[in-house]
């Protein structure tokens, strides 16, 4: 019963900006710029995100790999691996 009253207690969202949301949605993946400004479906842009997403983190993950490989064959005190730090500081 809770559940009910918190989820009417945050007030509903319109059509109009759930369109506006999917609109802003879609301007954000790749595959959906190369496509136009036809409209896609809400399932298949949401199944398009998720896909996405998850291959941003395959390619953090792979980038993550390939640093830590990098750094670990560095001198620790070389110029490379003080700008590689001070990178990841910012």
């Amino acid at each position: 019963m809770s559940s009910r009253r918190s989820s009417s207690s945050r007030g509903n969202i319109s059509e109009d900006e759930i369109n506006e949301l999917i609109s802003k949605l879609q301007a954000l993946l790749p595959s959906s710029r190369r496509r136009g400004s036809g409209q896609a479906s809400t399932t298949k842009l949401l199944k398009e995100t998720c896909s996405y997403i998850k291959s941003l983190h395959r390619e953090v993950d792979d980038l993550s790999d390939r640093l830590s490989d990098l750094m670990s064959t560095m001198d620790h005190n070389s110029p490379g691996a003080e700008i590689i730090r001070s990178i990841l500081r910012s």
